[in-house]
């Protein structure tokens, strides 16, 4: 050890002390927003069962008098409710309501104008939504949300609206405004205080039996910090079963109550319960499935109530084994010495640091985060119907990349013999993008090493001029340039076509079979990608000896031995990372065939981004769409790498 540098305890106690400060604060505020987390559980759970049992009231009463009766005598019963509004779909009417801004001139019942805005939603168009959404569950077996829940604009509560059913036909909407309970429990600040000091007293006692040996001391530390947080993530999950508990309790509350006032206002409206009612199918998800916590007693089954929070113990005991790799990473890199030494560094290199710090922060921010946040939502059924859920509810594995990668279906025989392609199919795509890649970059190779052996050419008159022109293409944006070559195509007034019929011939439907379609992108890619390759090919030709050519004249040499032998091999540096670099390009090539084919006709035509797109913004399937794009990347990482090796084409870099 060198001297004057600190001793092995004093790094151990300063690297455990850190490991657990970062891990158990961490998993302090983790545990509180699992609170938070299951706090708004059971209020919406509560709010739920809520807004069935006056969905169950109302669908058994008359309209009129006695509903606008049976919704006050509703709300007197529950404190918490700011209001109630019920909405018939005939005559679009609001035929009652609590609303304190429905008095006067606006009170029930009257008719709902369509433009009517409450809660940032028209109330119109949200009954039409949720009863396309009800009928659609029916038709199709799904189990999409029927329930609408949003928070109100003050921050003050929430609102959920649902569907309101007679004789198994959605009649109408019922909408309840619901101020929010009590905060959520937090965390104790004392047991967390704790847990960061007893590891770092426990390594104070077993450093005088180990001494001042590094490795002895590493692994105590470590030892004693897995045990610490693990200990942590284990009451955690306690605490947070005993909230979930407590959260179904509270629910079972909430339905009992429900139900007895129920019965009580059907009882004074002289309306039998027919048939009787069922306060714990009340206890739903947004979809209004049971969630089968409750008994019929309305009693809570420990099992299933405990099962339902399966997912949030998962969750913890993943978060647990990070912590506590992130705690023991943390004491070694200050008790191995390798703190003192990055300090060191930092202190010498600061200006360059100082340099480089801006641009890593933006990569970091713009790069480095989207990048991993769309790999984690690859890992999830992340779709337009679970937009407000944690992403812990919708992890699903690895079950879009089997989705994506396991589907085989590229074609079959229909009943007349013939081929019938499935263009949707991932290897479909994946096969056509590589043709698309192969022959857009053989075409812009090809043509911009011809016409830059043209330009190269000494004698060759107004040189200058045809470089700005053959440049041009590249100049103008690539959106543009893929719109204009669109109307070029088009059937009745492009330019081809009239080409065409002034040498006699037909018009031609070029986006009726998928090889016309595929003629008309690759025209216009053709158009944008020969300019790249012309530029680097001329500036690489210019920078050849003039030498190396006279001496292959005296020896004989052809021209086309001259450009085998000394014009290919010195264009190798610059051809090959530029191609490399258009291969990537062209693979993700997405205005051309948006823009110029739209994957006409019945998606032949779309390349691998460009389904992806459309599984993102078009069928919503957002994560399936996230592995769709990783899996883009993975096949590019490995083209890269691998034409890398073989080429070495960043060798002298």
């Amino acid at each position: 050890m060198e001297s004057g540098s600190p001793s092995h305890r004093l790094r151990f106690g300063i690297g455990i002390g850190a490991g657990a400060a970062v891990a158990i604060l961490l998993g302090h505020f983790l545990l509180g927003g699992a609170l938070s987390n299951l706090a708004e559980q059971r209020e919406t759970r509560q709010g739920i069962v809520t807004l069935r049992a006056l969905s169950d009231l109302v669908s058994r009463t008359a309209d009129g008098d006695g509903l606008r009766k049976a919704v006050t005598e509703f709300q007197k019963a529950y404190p918490e409710l700011k209001s109630i509004r019920v909405v018939l779909l005939e005559g679009a009417s609001l035929e009652a309501s609590t609303d304190p801004a429905d008095t006067g001139e606006w009170a029930a019942p009257r008719q709902l104008s369509r433009d009517e805005k409450k809660n940032e939603k028209p109330v119109f168009d949200l009954m039409q939504k949720i009863r396309g959404t009800v009928e659609a569950n029916r038709e199709e077996k799904t189990a999409k949300e029927e329930l609408e829940i949003g928070r109100l604009a003050d921050g003050s509560g929430f609102s959920l609206a649902g569907p309101l059913e007679k004789n198994g036909e959605v009649t109408g909407l019922v909408e309840i405004k619901r101020s929010s309970a009590a905060a959520a429990t937090r965390p104790g600040w004392i047991t967390t205080l704790l847990y960061i000091a007893v590891p770092i007293l426990l390594l104070v006692g077993l450093s005088f039996g180990v001494g001042n040996k590094q490795i002895p001391l590493a692994i105590c530390a470590a030892v004693l910090l897995i045990g610490t947080i693990w200990g942590y993530g284990v009451q955690s999950r306690s605490k947070i079963n005993r909230e979930g508990l407590a959260a179904s309790d509270a629910v079972a509350s909430t339905a009992k109550t429900g139900g007895e006032r129920v019965q009580s206002i059907l009882q004074g409206l002289g309306i039998q319960a027919e048939p009787a009612l069922n306060p714990a199918s009340w206890d739903s998800d947004l979809a209004r499935r049971p969630r089968a916590v409750l008994t019929p007693d309305l009693k809570v089954d420990p099992a299933k109530a405990m099962s339902a929070f399966a997912g949030v113990g998962t969750a913890v005991t993943r978060a647990t084994i990070l912590l506590i790799i992130l705690g023991v990473a943390i004491a070694l890199f200050f008790g191995m010495g390798w703190a003192e030494l990055f300090a060191r560094t930092l202190r010498v290199h600061r200006t360059a640091y100082y340099y480089v710090t801006p641009a890593m922060v933006g990569m970091i921010i713009l790069v480095f985060f989207p990048f991993a946040y769309g790999i984690t939502l690859s890992f999830t059924d992340y779709n337009i119907y679970t937009t407000g859920k944690p992403l812990t509810e919708i992890f699903n594995g690895f079950q879009n990349y089997v989705e994506i990668l396991t589907d085989f279906q590229i074609a079959k025989r229909s009943a007349d013999g013939s081929w019938a392609f499935n263009y949707y199919n991932f290897y479909w795509t994946f096969f056509f993008t590589i043709v698309w890649t192969i022959s857009n970059v053989t075409i812009g190779v090809t043509l911009g090493l011809i016409l830059a052996l043209v330009l190269n050419t000494k004698t060759l008159a107004l040189k200058p001029i045809y470089r700005v022109l053959l440049v041009l293409p590249w100049a103008v944006p690539n959106y543009i340039t893929a719109l204009v070559w669109r109307g070029m195509f088009h059937q009745q007034y492009g330019v081809v076509n009239q080409a065409i019929q002034m040498f006699g011939g037909s018009p031609v439907s070029w986006s009726d079979t998928p090889f016309t379609s595929f003629l008309t992108a690759l025209a216009t890619n053709g158009w944008l990608s020969f300019p790249f390759m012309m530029v680097v090919s001329l500036g690489a030709l210019q920078s050849i000896p003039a030498d190396l050519y006279e001496a292959a004249r005296v020896d004989g040499a052809t021209r086309w031995q001259q450009f085998t032998s000394i014009t290919l091999p010195s264009l190798k540096p610059a051809l090959v990372p530029a191609i490399i670099l258009s291969v990537v390009w062209t693979f993700n090539m997405f205005n051309i065939i948006y823009l110029v084919t739209a994957g006409q006709p019945a998606g032949s035509t779309e390349i691998l981004i460009t389904q992806a797109y459309k599984f993102a913004f078009e069928k919503y399937r957002y994560g399936y769409a996230a592995a769709y794009s990783t899996v883009i990347f993975g096949i590019l990482l490995v083209y890269g790498v691998f034409q890398n090796r073989i080429t070495k084409a960043s060798e002298g870099i």
